[in-house]
């Protein structure tokens, strides 16, 4: 198997070599023996040879010379080939090693760039691939891992509330019925945020931008989310123009705002303020969603938009959260042809997204 690349292309070279070397030696024979034979023998019979002996000597002069330089011809034709060969295989080869160690589940294996600047070329891209594949091998294992670890803490909850009712160690009193609600209705938001997040992936793009009055929605956005605010000691202000028009999907554009705001109502401390701030620019449009709180570390904040990723794992968890959230909001955002960015200091956390100020943008 090894083998049977390299000596391909080696076979097929040395045969496309001996094919010109003997097409040459055959147009170089027909015209020595068809113009060169007569000539000799003029030139012969003018010196007093015989026509016999000058046949004779031609023959033995130049037949002997082209036969030579044609057995010549080959060899050196087929150890230029098998070089050649060589010199192509090696690369390939390394590149096919590369490739079944990614199909066994190696996908750190790359291929060696090394060779002519094609076989670098394809080595390159052999490489790029490989790293996507490692890159996506990592994201879902990461995902799967999250996801089971999201469902095995309120499974095992519940698990444990309803083997305590069989076994009668708990009474099923309101309290515990509660507890229960509770669980069931972190899988629920747990299975539609994932639900969410499956169909950002397909979507690809928002189902429909139109022109939208950006103050009329985030006002709903707040209103909607005022009473777990109030609940939480919180205050909510809107800060920008009287009217401002951006491009985007009203349905997607809540969902975006909807999930900023119950963030930062989750990890603002009692007594804290959130303000909602939107501003046009040139090209876009600016809307921010900024708290006061607790400062997000600056190595967590490149991660905040992944998925499941969390900067304070038991906080999340005591708090509901999935780490789904954010996630989501990149999607939707990028699929309308907006940017994302967080920031965070001492006293202040900041999420920002842009939309497109002119239809064109969004397409």
């Amino acid at each position: 198997m090894k083998l049977r690349l390299p000596w391909g292309i080696s076979l097929r070279i040395a045969l496309a070599a001996v094919a010109v070397a003997f097409a040459s030696l055959a147009i170089v024979g027909v015209g020595v023996w068809v113009i060169g034979g007569d000539t000799f023998r003029d030139l012969m019979l003018l010196h007093g040879e015989t026509a016999e002996a000058a046949h004779e000597m031609f023959d033995e002069a130049v037949t002997r010379v082209l036969v030579l330089a044609a057995g010549i011809a080959v060899a050196v034709a087929v150890l230029l080939a098998a070089l050649m060969g060589e010199a192509l295989g090696r690369p390939l080869r390394a590149v096919g090693r590369a490739a079944r160690r990614i199909a066994d589940g190696d996908y750190r294996a790359r291929a060696p760039r090394r060779g002519s600047p094609e076989l670098v070329s394809v080595a390159d891209s052999f490489n790029q691939m490989a790293e996507a594949l490692e890159q996506q091998e990592r994201v879902r294992r990461e995902f799967v891992a999250n996801a089971a670890h999201e469902l095995r803490t309120p499974l095992t909850n519940l698990q444990g509330y309803l083997e305590a009712l069989r076994d009668a160690v708990i009474e099923p009193d309101r309290q515990t019925f509660e507890s229960l609600w509770e669980e069931t209705d972190r899988l629920v938001r747990l299975s539609h945020s994932l639900d969410d997040l499956a169909h950002g992936d397909v979507s690809g793009g928002p189902s429909r931008s139109i022109p939208v009055d950006l103050r009329e929605v985030i006002r709903s956005a707040v209103d909607l989310c005022r009473p777990a605010a109030q609940l939480a000691g919180l205050e909510l202000s809107i800060d920008g123009p009287p009217t401002l028009t951006a491009h985007a999907d009203p349905d997607r554009l809540t969902q975006i705002l909807a999930n900023l705001l119950n963030n930062a109502v989750r990890y603002t401390p009692r007594g804290g303020r959130i303000n909602v701030r939107y501003e046009d620019r040139p090209d876009d449009v600016l809307v921010s969603v900024m708290n006061t709180g607790t400062q997000i570390p600056p190595v967590d904040l490149p991660h905040v938009f992944e998925r499941f990723y969390r900067v304070d794992k038991s906080r999340d968890r005591a708090r509901g959260g999935a780490g789904i959230g954010l996630a989501i909001v990149r999607q939707l955002v990028e699929a309308g042809g907006g940017r994302v960015g967080a920031e965070s200091s001492a006293r202040l956390t900041r999420f920002w997204f842009t939309l497109p100020r002119r239809f064109e943008a969004a397409v």
